[in-house]
């Protein structure tokens, strides 16, 4: 008798997913009215930017008066990625400098051999490894949106913590939980904040500083939980979740030792210094000159290329390290492009504003809590479809920030939200590929994962609501 196959439910590719979403769009402009908001420019703190007016929302017909029609077909559906990945050219071109530019760091081992160093130097002083390492990873978050470069420290991180006393889950929270609430509470995260502000039209992160406050404060949270929790673990260590399941990964890896022994060399020092150096010329540029999508290219393109000098590569390496880098970013492009060929059927169809329209009612008489509460629950739900930042940037922002403007609130709500909403459900989702390739190096099963960190979770969700609501009204 045959085995009877199991039912197994099958994730469609993220791809397949936006395009599916295309199609879904194009119909609801055969069903949604079209309609339009009147638009003004408005003089900001950083520049003008053109806002939907309150109030003037028409319906149109949709058939124009030219003969054109309104309700987008196979032909359109088809165009739609193509036309998304024209109109966001201009950061499609940042994040494939961004691509090439962390390759050639990364070919540097810069990175890794720092982060070494930092563990050989605490010595005997164990437990002040893990919020150093947290707070280092955390930076990496918030700066450079580090996220896919963590598998390599779980493997060197693992035999340390065990050697310490620790479990495995605390591994896991060291590298993954710290990175991905860094990358929350970013600050000059290129695939985060400055994208999202790029397709707001916000220019020169004007709440830069409140966003340094907030990276302080989720930071300082994490780290004092996965402390103290790993303090317990030690003290007994038959109470960690991971226990049973650690002593056969302790015996798989035997007596393997981390060589700690390698220094640090001159050009791995002078790259790093070249990347502090650069952030902060980033963040200055932002602050005083309003730097926006070509200027911090300029920036990220000069860093690399000394990176590279410095690193000791050859310009043949460095050239193809770059075109590496680019290579690796690309599906993150393609992300971007198609959720934007989703705003371009809406745009065409015009029943962007009809859902605007919509969600302005909806919120009309809410405070900013409840405001930002419905901005959070929408990231976080979107983020089911479209896990990556930049991708949900494009499918969300346009939307998101005009509702913004209509409700009488800064838009850069609507970042902090994506910010929050996008990392905090990462953080527990099934389909986001960085907390499942952490899960799977350290053996870690979702059950035990959701189990310990729930509380902290939920802690971490108020704050992030908290921070949308005060970004809100700056």
């Amino acid at each position: 008798m045959a085995e009877k196959k199991k039912f197994k439910i099958h994730m469609p590719h993220v791809i397949t997913l936006i395009f599916f979403l295309i199609i879904v769009v194009a119909i609801l402009t055969w069903i949604l009215p079209s309609g339009e908001f009147e638009r003004t420019i408005m003089e900001t703190s950083t520049g003008e930017r053109e806002v939907a007016v309150a109030g003037t929302y028409h319906t149109v017909a949709k058939i124009t008066e030219d003969g054109t029609s309104l309700r987008q077909g196979i032909t359109e559906v088809l165009m739609a990625p193509g036309k998304g990945i024209q109109s966001m050219v201009e950061v499609l071109a940042f994040v494939f400098i961004i691509g090439g530019v962390f390759q050639i760091m990364a070919k540097t081992n810069a990175l890794n051999m720092g982060i070494q160093k930092v563990v050989k130097k605490l010595g005997s002083k164990d437990v002040l490894i893990i919020p150093i390492l947290m707070a280092l990873f955390g930076l990496g978050g918030s700066t450079f949106g580090m996220s896919d470069e963590l598998v390599p420290f779980y493997l060197l991180i693992m035999p340390i913590m065990f050697a310490m006393g620790y479990d495995s889950m605390t591994t896991f929270m060291t590298v993954c939980l710290s990175a991905t609430v860094g990358y929350a509470a970013s600050t000059v995260n290129p695939f985060c904040v400055l994208v999202a502000q790029g397709i707001a039209g916000i220019q020169g992160n004007p709440q830069l500083v409140f966003r340094m406050i907030q990276w302080v404060i989720m930071m300082a949270v994490i780290i004092a939980f996965v402390t103290w929790r790993a303090m317990k673990i030690k003290k007994n260590p038959e109470n960690s979740i991971t226990f049973q399941d650690d002593l056969h990964k302790k015996k798989e890896m035997g007596g393997e030792d981390v060589d700690f022994n390698q220094n640090m060399t001159l050009r791995q020092k002078l790259v790093l210094a070249t990347f502090v150096i650069g952030m902060v010329i980033v963040v200055f540029g932002l602050v005083n000159f309003g730097w926006y999508m070509n200027e911090l290219s300029m920036c990220f393109l000069g860093m690399g290329i000394l990176m590279g000098i410095f690193g000791g590569l050859t310009e043949t390496e460095i050239a193809e390290e770059f075109i590496t880098g680019v290579k690796d970013i690309a599906f993150a492009a393609m992300v971007i492009g198609f959720c934007s060929g989703i705003m371009v059927v809406a745009q065409d169809g015009k029943i962007i504003d009809t859902i605007l329209n919509a969600l302005s009612n909806l919120v009309a008489n809410s405070n900013n809590v409840v405001f930002a509460a419905v901005l959070y629950v929408v990231q976080s739900l979107l983020t089911l479809l479209v896990p990556s930042s930049s991708g949900l940037a494009a499918l969300s922002i346009p939307i998101l920030a005009p509702l913004c403007d209509l409700h009488g609130v800064n838009p850069e709500a609507a970042v902090t939200a994506l910010q929050y909403g996008n990392q905090l459900t990462n953080l527990l989702s099934p389909v986001a590929g960085t907390t499942v390739a952490g899960l799977a190096v350290c053996r870690v099963s979702f059950a035990q994962w959701w189990k310990t960190i729930w509380k902290v979770w939920i802690i971490l969700a108020v704050l992030a609501i908290a921070f949308c609501t005060i970004s809100a009204g700056l």
